[in-house]
């Protein structure tokens, strides 16, 4: 716990340094605004579907540096939640699987204005897994296997691209990001002398958001 109160802690830092470095030029027209959506996720292990998808959420803070008067910096700090909704139907067993990942992910974005109101916004972004819940639902209650994973059975870090476009307005934003994993969800496991690694997937999620300037 008291590891996980660091990085949180880190993460929130690097935020707060890099708003209060742009925020004390004289010249600043730095914005600081409150964001949050819907995501439509999924794991991936070759090729991104679109099978699979959990509808979750994602909220948070933002700050917008500006460069030039096109191009900025965008920093944010959110809460987001991934993962992926399973239905299976097979000889043994029939239901729906749910991984639900929590994560504290900090994304940071070249913003380049198009036009007034409309941007292009793409970079990398890091999280940090805060919880994972496992269910399972099946209409016969017979294979269970949610008690089988806990939070270390998943990486705690993931990492990634984000790329998207928004529409910006007076004191509103909208917009659409996708964000691709590069890390592997789980972990390796062992099971009878065997070395495997469920879910062997990697996170996908598609965001819909709605940004509100503070100042």
């Amino acid at each position: 716990m008291k590891k996980r109160k660091r990085i949180l802690a880190t993460l929130v830092v690097l935020f707060a340094t890099s708003i209060a470095v742009n925020a004390q030029s004289k010249d600043s027209n730095a914005e600081f605004g409150v964001k949050g959506g819907l995501n439509f996720s999924n794991m991936y292990t070759e090729d991104v579907d679109d099978n699979n998808v959990l509808t979750s959420f994602n909220a948070g803070i933002y700050a917008k540096l500006p460069i030039t008067n096109a191009i900025a910096i965008q920093p944010e700090l959110l809460y987001c939640r991934k993962g992926a909704e399973l239905v299976y139907d097979n000889l043994f067993a029939e239901g729906t699987a749910k991984f639900k990942l929590n994560y504290i992910e900090m994304p940071v974005l070249l913003k380049l204005n198009l036009t007034n109101n409309i941007n292009i916004h793409a970079g990398p972004y890091f999280a940090y897994l805060v919880d994972a819940q496992v269910t399972n639902e099946t209409k016969n209650g017979t294979f269970d296997f949610e008690d089988n994973y806990d939070n270390d059975d998943f990486n705690k870090f993931d990492y990634g691209l984000s790329a998207g476009v928004g529409l910006d307005f007076q004191s509103l934003g909208v917009g659409v990001r996708y964000n691709y994993g590069l890390q592997t969800v789980g972990k390796e496991r062992q099971f009878g002398g065997t070395t495997y690694t469920l879910p062997d997937g990697k996170n996908s999620s598609l965001n819909i958001y709605l940004a509100l300037k503070l100042n």
